[in-house]
């Protein structure tokens, strides 16, 4: 663009504030270094948009991120976290940063029962969504009448509309016949790991959309893909380097003490440590309750939009790390049917097909002919008021049920983690608290797995609520790119 000089200093000062608006406009300013908005940065960098980007802690990744444990040395994750086929998105984000490659897929999954008895569920080479059915069918933990049930149930899933005013799930099941027994061994045991939220709390619209899309639409959208290595290096140095290249400016141990609002317009923020920064446009990208808190209280009441999201409720997640002296368990997994906790995880199987271990089988970070096991139990309610020890001696007496070489074994460290906040629930009708990612205030975005995705709380849903945030900001500067990407088909 051309300037052309002299005239009035009033002329030049309208000037000068009209090339300081529009150089402002190509700056973006991202509050939050979690996948929302990593995501965001990842979709306008390369479009020409210069990215500042916030993050209070000294880490990228939010939720999904490793801290060092004293005891062990071992850099661990705060929890298990998985992707699955049906996560396009994610997936997408992944490539683009160049860590797919740190992801195992896992071909096969394996439902264990109290009695220590195994199903193995693998795709056939049918299509969707028979391609489960011969597994299946051969589950040891479910009568041949309770899988005829079950598959009349899913049936009348696939067909159920999604309108209305999204109706307890249990009420559904209970209308179509599922006993307690199934909801348990069946519908729950899938519920809880994939929204962190126990089956009677669940509204429709979500349960359907995880058994469709995880189950029904395509052979792939069951596989689980783990992260070969702990998730301060799956957002370490790949990611560092693809944001060097697009000039991203990260500003780690940055937090923002206010979001400046004038006139309905975001102007800038206020961190604690009393920097004023400005940009013509912001994506908040951090939890509902953080983002209340940032903004002035005048306008979070003036919306509906901000003060709507007051309705969302938490669901806690407890992650337990386990430092064995040998090996306990063989497979790369375990589901568990009628547990504490939902998943049992073999982290030294993961590390070894990464080369992160230091030697032979079973040995990692130095422990020698040891084994690094993770449970995880979502929707831990049943925690709540418990110590960590007693928590520790409840999943450590349940591992030394179902996996007789846990028994002889000695354990040499334990961790409990509780995310109190992990996730929203999905309860009946919560898409009326989730905003859409263009706020009230025009130039303000909102991203996060809590906003409008159509999808749970997931890091799909993150990823996606910061490219349809990315979307939003091309959209007011006159471009009608979309940015998501297609489901499986």
């Amino acid at each position: 663009m051309a300037v052309r000089l002299g005239g009035t200093a009033g002329s030049v000062g309208v000037v000068v504030k009209h090339v300081r608006s529009l150089l402002l406009a190509e700056r973006v300013l991202i509050i939050g270094g979690g996948l929302a908005g990593l995501a965001a940065a990842t979709a306008l960098a390369p479009r020409g948009f210069r990215i500042t980007l916030l993050e209070a802690r000294n880490r990228l990744g939010g939720r999904a991120s490793s801290f060092q444990d004293a005891a062990s040395q071992q850099l661990i994750d705060n929890c298990q976290h998985v992707s699955m086929g049906c996560c396009t998105n994610l997936a997408h984000f992944f490539r683009t940063i160049g860590v797919d490659g740190f992801l195992a897929a896992q071909p096969a999954l394996y439902f264990m029962t109290p009695d220590r008895r195994v199903s193995r569920f693998a795709a056939a080479d049918w299509p969707a969504p028979m391609h489960l059915a011969a597994s299946f069918m051969r589950a040891h933990f479910l009568s041949p009448w309770e899988k005829l049930r079950i598959c009349w149930a899913l049936w009348r899933l696939r067909r159920a509309g999604t309108q209305g005013d999204d109706p307890p799930f249990a009420d559904w099941l209970a209308r179509h016949g599922q006993s307690p027994r199934m909801v348990a061994r069946f519908w729950g045991v899938v519920l809880v790991s994939a929204l962190n939220e126990t089956p009677d709390r669940v509204g429709l619209r979500y349960a359907r959309k995880v058994f469709l899309d995880a189950f029904l639409r395509h052979p792939r959208g069951f596989e689980v893909e783990i992260p070969k290595v702990p998730l301060g290096q799956l957002y370490g140095q790949e990611l560092h380097q693809w944001l060097e290249r697009h000039q991203v400016e990260i500003r780690r141990q940055t937090a923002v003490k206010h979001i400046r609002i004038e006139k309905e317009r975001f102007v800038g923020v206020e961190t604690r440590s009393g920097d004023q920064l400005e940009s013509g446009c912001c994506i908040a990208a951090v939890p509902h309750d953080r983002l209340l808190g940032l903004l002035p209280a005048e306008t979070v009441e003036r919306h509906a939009y901000f003060t709507n999201v007051r309705h969302l409720e938490h669901s806690p997640i407890t992650s337990v790390h386990l430092w064995w002296d040998r090996p306990v368990l063989r497979l790369p997994h375990v589901v568990v049917v009628d547990g504490i906790g939902q998943w049992i995880f073999n982290r030294t199987m993961a590390e070894q097909s990464a080369g992160l271990t230091k030697g032979g089988a079973g040995e990692t970070n130095g422990a020698e002919s040891g084994q690094y096991v993770q449970v995880v139990v979502s929707a831990a309610r049943q925690f709540r008021g418990l110590g960590q020890a007693e928590i520790e001696r409840r999943v450590v007496e349940e591992l030394r049920r179902l996996m007789p070489a846990a028994r002889t074994a000695q354990l040499r460290n334990c961790r409990v983690i509780t995310e109190n906040a992990a996730t929203f629930s999905a309860l009946p009708g919560v898409d009326r608290w989730r905003p859409v990612q263009l706020s009230p205030i025009e130039n303000l975005m909102v991203a996060g797995d809590w906003t409008a995705t159509d999808w749970p709380a997931t890091m799909e849903g993150a990823v996606r609520s910061g490219y349809l945030a990315a979307q939003a900001i091309l959209a007011l500067r006159g471009f009608r790119e979309r940015l998501i990407r297609p489901d499986l088909v």
